[in-house]
């Protein structure tokens, strides 16, 4: 995704986590003060961790930390950068969720939770800084090939959820970002408090 925002022009700042730890409340305060005077036109809020386990076995460790990372700490940096871009008139923000956040799935359920709370926030910020210009959505990819999902799925699930899709595969990161970049760009004018899913037609089953 930074890559392909670099290559339409935006100049990006991609904080590393040893810079900005989205799992640590504290850690988020401290860059937002660190970088009080920056000006931020897009805010993409890309970050999930998915803790799986049944809906009964929810530990609240597990919980505050999917909490912190998918939600918490995008409200942190929508509430910090963008009443900047209602003054300056114009911005964009965009929350990277899930279609997990739409749908369900077996040993998912906090992480759904979080991931449609996240939706509610964009949501809520569309309706808020819209009048100052502002567009805000949620982008919900269906199952991308990226470490996370390999991670959480043997071989075998991940040969299944492929077939699973009416494409017969599964997203590349690349495909989803040009997504994201048209979402944050002077292109989209009009498109704002969507959950805008990116599914391959998973979801239209």
């Amino acid at each position: 995704m930074v890559a392909e925002l670099r290559a339409q022009g935006f100049r990006v700042v991609a904080p590393a986590r040893s810079e900005l730890n989205l799992a640590s409340s504290e850690s988020v305060g401290a860059y937002l003060s660190a970088n009080a005077a920056m000006e931020v036109d897009v805010l993409v809020c890309n970050a999930g961790v998915n803790v799986l386990g049944p809906l009964g076995e929810i530990t609240n460790a597990n919980w505050q930390t999917m909490l912190q990372v998918n939600l918490t700490s995008a409200l942190q940096l929508i509430q910090a950068y963008g009443p900047g871009m209602v003054r300056r008139g114009w911005g964009r923000v965009l929350a990277i969720s899930s279609i997990l956040g739409v749908v369900a799935r077996v040993d998912r359920a906090a992480y759904s939770m979080t991931k449609a709370a996240l939706n509610a926030l964009t949501r809520a910020a569309a309706v808020e800084f819209g009048p100052g210009g502002v567009l805000a959505n949620s982008l919900a990819p269906g199952y991308v090939d990226t470490a996370l999902t390999r991670q959480n799925n043997p071989p075998e699930t991940l040969a299944a959820i492929a077939a699973s899709v009416p494409l017969r595969r599964m997203a590349t990161a690349e495909e989803l970002a040009k997504v994201a970049a048209f979402l944050v760009s002077e292109n989209n004018s009009y498109l704002t408090g969507q959950t805008v899913v990116v599914d391959g037609g998973f979801t239209c089953q």
